[in-house]
């Protein structure tokens, strides 16, 4: 909101290509270069990353007065706590816009002499707000524009403490009445404005974490030194970005949870078996450790871009699966074994398999190493889906035949009987033989 005796001003970063600093870099900067102006306080911080939600980037609370107690001890609560943050490593600036020592003059009007004088108390505050700041009178069109008309006293006469004392107010009978006579000013001190969050009387707080600390993680820091440093009476509040955080964190699990029950009830459907979507589902870890090992030896966090590279990494893992298994339940139909169904349909799919995610592997190298302008978020995605389309083609390729073998036959071991009913299926080898039955082209993926 408005404040007197402020001002906010937005610095225009460069365009992306020809900056040589980064938006943290700057703001440090211009604190360090304000630092030593003593007649004001200059605040700089980065701007929120969803405009119209919040104020500031990084995180935005409330302190909040639920008890007892007035301004001066909702700031005293605030120092303890500012102090306390500002002395954890993890967190970088966390500052207050709200100034609980603002200088103030407080005008005492005596209602009873008012009374007895016959002057309204409301044209006493009129006249006072009217002169001192400004008053609304009316609007009126002109030059096809509408104006506002509002009423001011002259710069000159409304800057020091006794001018409030050269003004008139009229009382009932219309004589004019001196403001010396209705009310005292005194020099006091006290907050400019006071904010309620939640009807609670309030401070607002915003800070941002070091780099290398998520946004979640920063979260919980605040959360755990606002519980050891709040006095009972005293609570805190998410606001903006942060409260939507706060709401949703804890989602990514269940998406991916519902993700995984969406493939197994689809492969359930399509093989009209409870048992049988186990082969491929058991192909889906291979794509998670693929993504995390990926991310973590970029030295990257588990992000919100990441958890969206993951829930399409499940789709795109268990398509692989799907090819081996639908081809080994249409082996097993033929009359060959669990082993040797599961064997001829590794062998018929492995090129098909290996030419579509490579493709796709390669498609998505481009996000995974872009620069410039919002590569952090294409770095996330693409470097978790790379991984782990790499470990799902490489790894699991390998084990979904083993699944499929155990899931339709329950059983671990093989008869080498078994494989000897059907001797072009080679052990040990890959030599191609014909089939009775060409592999139909790639339709599944």
């Amino acid at each position: 909101g408005f404040r007197n005796s402020a001002a906010t001003i937005f610095v225009v970063a460069r365009h992306w290509d020809e900056r040589e600093k980064t938006i943290d870099d700057l703001v440090g900067e211009i604190t360090g270069a304000t630092a030593h102006i003593k007649e004001a306080l200059v605040l700089a911080f980065a701007p929120p990353p969803i405009f119209g939600l919040g104020n500031a980037g990084g995180f935005e609370f409330y302190i909040q007065n639920r008890g007892e107690g007035d301004a001066k001890k909702l700031a005293e609560v605030a120092d303890g706590f500012l102090n306390a943050a500002r002395a954890d490593k993890r967190l970088a600036q966390i500052l207050t816009l709200w100034r609980p020592h603002v200088p103030q003059l407080y005008v005492d009007v005596d209602r009873e002499k008012a009374k007895m004088l016959g002057v309204n108390i409301d044209d006493v505050f009129n006249t006072l707000s009217a002169t001192l700041g400004s008053y609304y009178v009316n609007d009126f069109n002109k030059f096809g524009r509408t104006w506002q008309v509002l009423m001011s006293a002259e710069p000159g006469a409304r800057k020091t403490p006794q001018d409030v004392s050269a003004l008139f107010v009229p009382n009932a009978n219309g004589d004019m009445v001196p403001m010396t006579a209705l009310a005292r000013v005194n020099f006091s001190s006290g907050p400019e404005t006071l904010d309620r969050y939640n009807n609670y009387q309030a401070v607002k707080l915003f800070g941002s974490a070091v780099p290398g600390i998520s946004s979640g993680q920063a979260l919980a820091i605040v959360d755990e030194i606002a519980k050891k440093t709040l006095p009972p009476g005293y609570s805190y509040e998410w606001t903006s970005a942060s409260f939507q955080e706060k709401r949703s964190s804890g989602s990514s699990g269940l998406a991916l949870g519902l993700a995984v029950i969406m493939v197994f009830l689809i492969l359930a459907a399509q093989y009209e078996k409870w048992s049988m979507p186990f082969a491929v589902m058991l192909a889906l870890p291979f794509g998670t450790f693929g993504a995390l090992a990926a991310v973590w030896l970029r030295g990257q966090t588990n992000d919100v871009y990441f958890q969206i590279g993951l829930v399409t990494l499940l789709g795109l893992a268990a398509k692989n699966a799907i090819l081996i298994v639908e081809f080994a339940v249409l082996k097993k139909a033929e009359g060959y074994s669990s082993v040797a169904a599961a064997l001829e349909a590794a062998r018929l799919r492995f090129r098909p398999i290996l030419m579509t995610s490579l493709a796709f592997i390669l498609g998505v190298v481009p996000l995974a190493i872009s620069t410039g302008a919002g590569a952090g978020a294409r770095h996330a995605v693409g470097t978790g889906v790379v991984g782990g389309m790499l470990a799902a083609t490489f790894l699991a390729v390998f084990f979904i035949p083993l699944f499929y073998h155990w899931v339709s036959d329950r059983r671990l071991k093989v008869d080498p009987a078994e494989l000897d009913a059907h001797p072009h299926v080679k052990r040990g080898t890959n030599v191609h033989t014909p089939s009775h039955h060409p592999s139909p082209p790639d339709s599944h993926a």
